[in-house]
C-alpha cells in the first residue's frame, strides 16, 4: 500500500483557499466554469484527504509533521501540520462530506444571484476547517478557529437584505428573526467563547513554553506539575479553554446561537451542523484529552480532573436541554438543529467520562469520535433532504407539508435511513457509536450520568419519529392542497440534490453493516496514539453482561417511537387536543417551546439590559460631568484649604517631615491592603 509525502496534507487546505480567491476570476471568464472550479477545488481537498486514509493501516509511521520557521522574534514559531489518526478521521469527515454538499449546491443555489459570493464563503470554510484540524501547533489551530467563525457569520446570514420569505422563528405570536440578525448572534456568541479560549491558550504557553501539540504532549510531565503548585490555576486554564469549544459547538449554556444558524441556504445547514464548525469543538477537546489524562492519572495533578467532569457534565445537560426543545419545534431545519445540538452533547459526554477512570480512556475516546464520523454522515443527510423538502413545499414549517411521500420517494428513503441512524436502531451506524457512548458511562459508575443519556435516548426517537411523521406522513397539509390546485411541481428536485443526498445513505448503510469492526479500527488507531504518548491503557473488565447496554438502548427507542408513532403516523391521536387536555403537558410544551426561556433570558439581560445602559447614559450626563469635571478636580484644593483650617502649616522642619512620614505610612498601609 503506498503511503503518501506528509506535505501532501498542505494541499487539503491550500486547494479550497484557492478555490475561495479564484472563484472572482473565474465567474468573469464564464459562471459555469465559477460553478465547477468551486466544485473542483473543493473535490481536491477531498482527494488529499483520502489520501492518508492507508496510514490508518499503518500506525507505526504516525504521527507526522511538516513544518517551517515562521517567526524567531519576538518567540520561535514553527508553522506546520499533524498527521495522527485524529487528524486523519476529522480531515476526511471534513473534506468528503463538504464536498457532497457543494455537489448538492449545484442544484440548490441554481440561478442565485450572488453565487460567487457562494462560492467563495463555501470554499473558505472548508479550507478554514482543514487547517483548524491539521495544524500543528495550537496558534494557527486558532487562526482556523477564527476563520471557520467568520465564515460561519457570511454563510448564515447569506441573505442579509433580510427579505420576508427568508425570516426564521414564528408563526405568530412568536416572534421572527432575520438572517443578519442570525450570522451576528452566531459571530457574538462563539467569539465570546474565543476570547476566553486564547486566554487558556496563553496561561498554556506561559509554563509549557511551546505552542506546538506533540511538545505539550511530550513536555506535559514538567509544566503541569509547575502549573499545579500555583493552586487553582489549572482549574482556570481549563475553564478558558473549555469555553472555546463550548461556544463552537453550541453546548450548554453557549448553545442558544445553533438554532438559528438555520437562517442560512440548505447546504449551510448541512455544512455548519454536520461536518464543520460544530465539530471543531469536539476536536479541540479531544486533541487537549492526552494531556488532562497524563495530568491527573500519571503526573498526580489533581485539578486536571475538573477537566473531564466539565465535559461530561456539560454534555448530558445540553444532550438532555436540546433533546426536548426538538419535542416541540415545527419548524423541520430548526428540530435538526437542536438534534445537532444533543448529538454533540452525547460526544462531550464521551470525551469526559474518558478520563473518569483510568480504563475508560480507549472506551471514552473511541466512541466520542466514533459517534462523531457518523453523526456527520446521517445529520448531512437529513439537512440536505430537509432542504429538499423545504424546496418543494414552499415552506419552513412542518405543519405546512405532511404527505410529501409519494411526491418524494427517493427523498423520502434516504432520510428514513438518516433518521433511524440518529434514533440509533440497529443495525444503523447511530446504533453502534450511541451503543459504546452508553457502554463507556455505564462502565465509569456514574450512574446519573448514565441515566440522563438513556432518557435522551428516548426523547431523541421521540422527536425524530415526529418530525419524519409530520414532514412525509398524516394528511396533507391546506398548504401542499393549494400547490397542487395551482399546478407546482410536487416532485423530486434537481438531480444533484438528490444524487447527493442518495451517496450519503448509501455509505450510511454501509458503514451501518461494519459498524461494529468499523469501530474496533478505530479503537485501535487511537490506542497506538495512547501508547506514543505513554498513557495507561487499562481494559476495564465488564461488571454487566455486554448485552445488557444494547437491550436498553433498543427498549429506550421503542418507548420514544410508540407513542411518537401514534400521534403522528397513525392519526389516531391528535397531538394538539392530548396537550390542550392536560395543563401539566400545556405547561412542559410552553416551557420547551420557549426553549427553557434561556435565549429569552439571555436577550433580556444582554441586548436589552445594555441597550437600556447606553440609552439611560445621556439622562445622567449632566451629574457625571460635574463629578469627573468638576468635583474630582477640587479634592486636591479642598485638601489644601482643610490643612490651613486645621493650622498643620507651622513652618517647623520637624512637623512638616512628620506630616510626610504620616503620609507615607498611610501609603503604605494601603499597598499591603490591597495585596493581601
Amino acid at each position: 500500500m503506498i503511503l503518501v509525502p506528509v506535505e501532501v496534507a498542505w494541499l487539503c487546505f491550500l486547494f479550497p483557499f484557492a478555490g475561495a480567491l479564484l472563484s472572482p476570476v473565474l465567474a468573469r471568464i464564464h459562471p459555469r466554469l465559477r460553478d465547477y472550479g468551486a466544485l473542483f477545488f473543493s473535490f481536491l481537498g477531498a482527494l488529499c484527504s483520502v489520501m492518508f486514509i492507508p496510514y490508518l493501516f499503518h500506525l507505526d509511521n504516525l504521527p507526522l509533521e511538516s513544518a517551517f520557521v515562521w517567526l524567531t522574534v519576538p518567540i520561535e514559531l514553527n508553522v506546520g501540520v499533524l498527521v495522527d489518526p485524529l487528524s486523519i478521521v476529522m480531515a476526511n469527515v471534513v473534506a468528503v462530506i463538504s464536498f457532497v454538499i457543494m455537489i448538492y449546491s449545484l442544484g440548490y443555489m441554481k440561478g442565485d444571484p450572488c453565487l460567487t459570493r457562494w462560492w467563495m464563503w463555501m470554499n473558505l470554510f472548508i479550507g478554514s476547517m482543514l487547517l483548524l484540524v491539521l495544524s500543528n501547533n495550537l496558534l494557527f489551530l486558532f487562526v482556523g478557529w477564527k476563520m471557520v467563525g467568520l465564515c460561519s457569520w457570511g454563510l448564515i446570514g447569506f441573505y442579509y437584505k433580510d427579505e420576508r420569505k427568508y425570516w426564521i422563528g414564528g408563526p405568530p405570536p412568536t416572534k421572527y428573526t432575520v438572517p443578519s440578525h442570525c450570522g451576528l448572534k452566531a459571530m457574538v456568541v462563539t467569539s465570546m467563547g474565543d476570547v476566553l479560549m486564547l486566554g487558556g491558550i496563553l496561561i498554556m504557553y506561559s509554563y509549557a513554553g511551546t505552542l506546538n501539540i506533540l511538545e505539550l504532549y511530550e513536555t506535559s510531565s514538567v509544566w503541569l506539575p509547575e502549573m499545579a503548585k500555583s493552586s487553582g490555576l489549572i482549574l482556570l486554564m481549563i475553564v478558558m479553554l473549555l469555553l472555546g469549544p463550548i461556544g463552537k459547538s453550541a453546548q450548554f449554556p453557549l448553545h442558544e446561537w445553533l438554532p438559528e444558524a438555520m437562517a442560512g441556504p440548505g447546504p449551510v445547514s448541512a455544512l455548519i451542523h454536520a461536518a464543520t464548525m460544530v465539530k471543531s469543538g469536539v476536536y479541540m477537546v479531544a486533541r487537549l484529552l492526552p494531556i488532562f489524562f497524563y495530568g491527573y492519572w500519571v503526573s498526580g495533578c489533581g485539578e486536571a480532573i475538573y477537566f473531564f467532569i466539565i465535559v461530561a457534565w456539560v454534555g448530558v445537560i445540553t444532550a438532555f436541554v436540546a433533546a426536548t426543545q426538538g419535542m416541540t419545534a415545527l419548524e423541520l431545519k430548526k428540530a435538526l438543529a437542536f438534534s445537532t445540538v444533543s448529538q454533540i452533547g452525547y460526544m462531550f459526554l464521551a470525551l469526559g467520562v474518558a478520563g473518569l477512570t483510568i480504563s475508560s480512556l480507549e472506551g471514552g475516546y473511541t466512541s466520542g469520535i466514533y459517534h462523531l464520523f457518523n453523526h456527520a454522515l446521517f445529520k448531512a443527510c437529513l439537512f440536505l433532504c430537509a432542504g429538499s423538502v423545504i424546496h418543494t413545499a414552499h415552506s419552513i414549517y412542518m405543519n405546512d407539508m405532511g404527505s410529501i411521500k409519494k411526491f418524494m420517494p427517493f427523498t423520502w428513503i434516504f432520510m428514513l435511513i438518516a433518521a433511524l441512524s440518529l434514533m440509533g436502531v440497529p443495525p444503523f451506524p447511530g446504533f453502534w457509536s450511541k451503543d459504546a457512548i452508553l457502554a463507556s458511562t455505564l462502565a465509569t459508575h456514574y450512574f446519573l450520568l448514565f441515566s440522563l443519556a438513556l432518557i435522551t435516548v428516548v426523547i431523541t426517537a421521540f422527536y425524530t419519529t415526529r418530525f419524519f411523521g409530520m414532514t412525509f406522513h398524516g394528511r396533507a397539509s391546506e398548504n401542499i392542497e393549494k400547490l397542487k390546485q395551482k399546478g407546482a411541481h410536487l416532485g423530486e428536485v434537481h438531480i444533484t440534490m438528490v444524487v447527493a443526498c442518495g451517496a450519503l445513505a448509501v455509505i450510511i448503510v454501509i458503514c451501518g453493516l461494519i459498524g461494529l469492526p468499523l469501530e474496533h479500527f478505530l479503537g485501535h488507531a487511537f490506542e497506538h496514539t495512547m501508547e506514543y504518548l505513554h498513557l495507561p491503557i487499562v481494559h476495564a473488565e465488564h461488571a454487566t453482561p455486554l448485552w445488557v447496554v444494547p437491550l436498553m438502548s433498543v427498549v429506550s427507542v421503542v418507548i420514544g417511537f410508540v407513542p411518537a408513532y401514534l400521534l403522528y403516523f397513525s392519526g389516531k391521536l391528535d397531538p394538539k387536543s392530548i396537550v390542550e387536555n392536560s395543563s401539566l403537558l400545556k405547561m412542559l410544551h410552553k416551557f420547551f417551546w420557549n426553549r427553557w426561556y434561556i435565549d429569552s433570558f439571555y436577550f433580556m439581560f444582554f441586548v436589552g439590559g445594555m441597550t437600556k445602559l447606553y440609552t439611560a447614559a445621556p439622562k445622567f450626563e449632566d451629574i457625571l460631568d460635574k463629578v469627573f469635571h468638576q468635583m474630582i478636580p477640587s479634592i486636591p484644593k479642598r485638601l489644601s484649604d482643610l490643612v490651613k483650617y486645621l493650622r498643620t502649616e507651622t513652618g517647623v522642619l520637624g512637623f512638616n517631615l512628620l506630616y510626610i512620614l504620616i503620609f507615607y505610612i498611610f501609603v503604605l498601609l494601603l499597598i499591603l491592603w490591597v495585596v493581601w
